[in-house]
């Protein structure tokens, strides 16, 4: 009788454990979600998200992922000195719980758009305050809170998919980075106390 009930208490303290470990592994994966991972096969511009910290400053972008899928990227389906929303469908947002600088501009705690213009030598960065809106379609710049130009830099392999990036450095500096087929653009934001 003694045998029976130690094996029931380690069969549920078992289970309890993998339930738990599943649990942890989706979570995870949903947090840690990466739209170039192998196996990736959707043809659609994927709901995605970066979200990191940059001194205690907490930051979201939330965007859509396209993919290359064998396509001209730049200069092709995203055409160069053109308006672009830096991702697809909705224009990409940031949320930032502090207040933060940018370019040497201060700019209030709050919801942002990011918007970029490509070219091939220089890219413009912007920062809009009309966050939510379709693609480019209710761009106005003077909702514009800053604008930076950038060098795009060549990736080493193909980002098969757009991805944001949310890089703390020190003493309240970082950068934020979106890369896409063979190119990769940053830009340096800190945050004030």
């Amino acid at each position: 009788m003694q045998f029976k009930k130690i094996l029931v208490f380690v069969l549920i303290v078992c289970s309890t454990v993998t339930i738990a470990q599943a649990r942890q592994e989706k979570k995870t994966e949903e947090v840690c979600y990466n739209p170039n991972a192998k196996g990736d096969t959707s043809k659609r511009s994927i709901k995605s998200a970066a979200v990191g910290k940059i001194r205690d400053a907490n930051i979201i972008i939330n965007y859509h992922s396209p993919g290359v899928r064998g396509r001209t990227i730049w200069g092709g389906l995203v055409p160069y000195n053109e308006i672009w929303v830096t991702g697809a469908h909705y224009a990409t947002s940031i949320e930032i719980d502090k207040d933060f600088i940018i370019a040497g501009t201060s700019i209030s705690k709050g919801k942002y758009a990011i918007f970029t213009i490509p070219g091939k030598e220089e890219w413009i960065i912007i920062i809009n305050k009309n966050w939510e809106q379709h693609l480019t379609d209710d761009y106005l710049q003077k909702e514009d809170v800053v604008r930076i130009k950038v060098k795009p830099e060549r990736l080493k392999q193909n980002a098969e998919r757009l991805q944001y990036f949310i890089e703390e450095k020190k003493e309240g500096k970082g950068s934020i980075a979106v890369a896409w087929e063979m190119l990769k653009v940053e830009f340096d934001i800190h945050t004030t106390r």
